[in-house]
């Protein structure tokens, strides 16, 4: 008798398959069934024998469409040598989704053994898919093995090229994953392939404000750090020492942590902190501070930079915009520090990309009428002054519409959400609703009701505010650990999170500059000034919601940071990064 094992056994030659299937059809039909005729069984092999013929051949699609088109059969030998043949001609035609779930649907027939080897040959075709930029989406696949086996494609693929900087991203799995088929094969393929042991160093020290004025901010940093010290494997986790700056000096905390054993910091928070360690002398060890230096500024050796850019989140929506086909274009910025930062990122990233700023508008955040500057730089009250002039000469009533300025391709409106609310409607009114619209993530909170007139906005995100598999696990480990109530879950908890995951990677990696992390906050990497850049995800409002965008076609390749401006918001200590004007919530 024909089975599982012997056709599994038998994965290469045509022939075998061939021989084993009309075996198996002519054997193995159940008893309720009449068996196939020669002639059934015959033309259906030879629709295998000539799919096989069409790998082979290298026509994959046609391959392809010869296997969706029959039947799965029903007994084991038979089903096997199909979906094998299935698996293997939709990776090659580019269907790696239905190649997953051949091989899920072909273990009902194999022993414990045959699915060990068959669950070997998935993960390193789905790497290899991974490799050629195959789709491979986990959110478009419904039940959880199949978005389990999809997710583990780029992490299996970056494993191979640095076994050590994938360690994050295969603990971000795990947890997301938890009972997956596939968890005792990555615990044996991909964190066996480690060529290097962790650092010998075993303790890690986390220095933030948790007293003063920046207590909330740190508080919520902190948590968020938390959160993804505790969901990570515990037999992976550092010792972690806390450490208050607001109520000791930076030098003294980074003076105690190193004296108490700690191999790597994490933090200080503020610009201040920042700058004072960065100064500071002698022997040094890792350092991934959580604001970036000022504009100029060089930093030591293996001194890491994190922060929540608005100035990076400007020079995107610069590269962005241009990406859309847009060249010429408004801005209307608020007065102080921080739109003068951002609009200053934005010009010089569009003006590089070949892009024009033909007028800017400045305007006081805390009045609720822009129309003056509104009606300027869209050319609005010239166009009223020349109808009031031909109404002089010409005398008695006439019908009148303001005319737009005509060389305008787009809008720059960063602000916060508050603000954004306020103007977005204004400049609607003004006739300008149409024209494409851009800001950075403050402009956005979620808030259906209160974002209706946002509508049109297009906007950077982050996949923690906009959803991804790693948010939604880490959203279900913080309502598991806190039922009710528990840490605010804003910005500031993912920037803490993603410090955590980005500490596991520059531990690990061989090479620093080799990183690439998903995070809460971006996909995050480093430059060669040893900042984080982060990737995020461009999302537009629809209906007070925010729906992802594609990528456009061709993005500008963003040049290497010149020394950006310290993306802190306006006053002597602010928080990483800085977010516009009212500071952003956080809490205990």
């Amino acid at each position: 008798m024909f089975n599982g094992r012997m056709c599994a056994a038998m994965r290469g030659p045509t022939v075998s398959i061939l021989a084993g299937l009309l075996a198996a059809c002519s054997l193995t039909a159940p008893a309720n069934l009449p068996p196939p005729s020669p002639t059934e069984a015959q033309g259906y092999g030879e629709e295998l024998h000539a799919a096989e013929l069409d790998l082979a051949r290298g026509d994959a699609d046609q391959a392809w469409r010869r296997l969706a088109a029959l039947p799965e059969p029903a007994t084991a030998a038979p089903a096997v040598a199909y979906l094998d043949l299935k698996r293997r001609a939709a990776f090659a035609a580019a269907h790696p989704l239905e190649g997953v779930r051949a091989e899920i649907a072909e273990e009902r027939f194999l022993t414990q053994r045959e699915r060990e080897a068959a669950r070997r040959t998935l993960l390193a075709e789905l790497a290899a898919a991974s490799e050629r930029g195959l789709p491979l989406d986990a959110r478009t696949a419904r039940d959880p093995t199949v978005s389990g086996w999809l997710a583990l494609a780029p992490i299996a693929a970056e494993a191979a090229r640095n076994p050590a900087g994938a360690s994050a991203a295969i603990a971000t799995w795990r947890m997301q994953y938890p009972g997956h088929p596939a968890t005792a094969l990555v615990r044996a393929e991909l964190l066996g392939a480690r060529t290097q042991p962790p650092p010998a160093g075993r303790q890690i020290a986390l220095l933030l404000p948790l007293s003063g004025r920046q207590a909330s901010a740190a508080a919520t940093v902190r948590d968020g750090f938390l959160t993804a010290y505790y969901v990570s494997a515990a037999g992976e986790r550092p010792r972690l020492r806390i450490y208050d700056t607001g109520e000791t000096s930076v030098a003294d905390a980074v003076s105690r942590a190193t004296g108490d054993g700690a191999s790597f910091i994490v933090g200080p928070l503020t610009r201040e902190e920042v700058s004072a360690a960065a100064a500071l002398t002698g022997s040094r060890i890792p350092m991934l501070a959580l604001n970036f230096l000022p504009a100029g500024a060089s930093a030591p050796h293996e001194f890491y930079q994190f922060a929540l850019s608005p100035e990076d989140e400007a020079r995107a929506a610069a590269r962005r915009v241009l990406a859309d086909g847009h060249r010429r274009g408004v801005a209307f910025v608020p007065d102080g520090d921080w739109g003068s930062r951002v609009l200053a990122a934005f010009s010089e990233e569009l003006t590089a990309g070949g892009g024009t700023l033909i007028d800017t508008a400045r305007f006081d955040p805390g009045l609720i009428d822009y129309a003056p500057a509104i009606t300027r730089v869209l050319g609005i009250d010239q166009s009223t002054e020349r109808f009031e002039m031909v109404r002089s000469i010409v005398g008695g009533k006439l019908d009148f519409q303001p005319r737009l300025r005509g060389d305008v391709d787009f809008i720059f409106e960063p602000s916060d959400a508050r603000t954004a609310r306020l103007l977005r409607p204004q400049i609607r009114f003004y006739l300008a609703g149409d024209i494409p619209a851009y800001a950075t993530s403050e402009a956005f909170e979620p808030d259906p009701n209160a974002n209706q007139d946002l509508d049109g906005l297009d906007f950077p995100e982050m996949p923690w505010t906009l959803g991804s598999g790693l948010a939604d696990s880490v959203r279900v480990a913080t309502r598991n650990a806190w039922p009710v109530g528990g840490p605010p879950r804003d910005r500031l908890f993912a920037f803490g999170f993603d410090a955590y995951r980005l500490l596991v990677a520059l531990r690990m990696a061989p090479a620093a500059g080799s990183i690439s992390v998903e995070g809460l906050t971006g996909q995050l990497s480093l430059d060669s000034g040893g900042r984080v850049r982060r990737e995020l995800e461009w999302a537009q409002l629809r209906d007070g919601e925010p729906h992802p965008l594609p990528q456009p076609p061709a993005s500008p390749s963003a040049p290497p940071l010149p020394g950006a401006t310290p993306p802190a918001q306006p006053g002597p200590s602010a928080p990483p990064g800085g977010a516009s004007p009212p500071t952003p919530s956080s809490g205990h």
